[in-house]
């Protein structure tokens, strides 16, 4: 399984960035409504567990728009959090959306200094990507670990 040695954020982790007032937004891309539906949803539990009640949601096309989106946000928030899913078809599209995907919030988070927690779910089919996405019966819940991602490294860098 892909979660397996992945670190355990303990509530007490979240907790602090809701004392440190930290704000997030989450970008989602609109493709695969069911596996994003969950990976939103878990995105907004980590929030609620980290004392931050109302995280900004953006809605954007597809997982190839989440740079974009998060380049112009990132200056707004101290934590982003962009959620997508990209599943393996019959051409090099895959290919494309997910390295441009990566690259993009990559340089986003390094250029502007916000965290960027990735929870862009690259799979080859629709049954991997419903297993992360956090739904009942999912092994794993990647909408959370991007946002517990996203909030404890801002929590380290001492938020804006």
């Amino acid at each position: 399984m892909s979660g397996h040695g992945a670190p355990a954020a303990g509530a007490e982790e979240l907790e602090g960035a809701g004392r440190a007032g930290l704000r997030a937004v989450i970008i989602a891309a609109s493709w695969h409504e069911e596996v994003m539906d969950g990976l939103v949803a878990g995105a907004l539990r980590a929030a609620a567990q980290a004392g931050i009640r109302t995280p900004d949601v953006v809605r954007v096309p597809g997982t190839f728009e989440l740079p974009v989106a998060a380049g112009r946000l990132a200056h707004g928030f101290d934590a982003v959090v962009a959620l997508g899913v990209v599943i393996r078809g019959g051409t090099p599209h895959f290919d494309f959306v997910c390295q441009g995907a990566t690259m993009g919030l990559t340089d986003v988070s390094v250029r502007t200094g916000t965290p960027v927690g990735f929870g862009v779910l690259t799979c080859d089919t629709e049954a991997q990507a419903l297993d992360r996405a956090g739904l009942p019966g999912s092994a794993e819940d990647k909408g959370h670990e991007a946002m517990a991602a996203a909030l404890q490294t801002a929590l380290v860098l001492g938020g804006r």
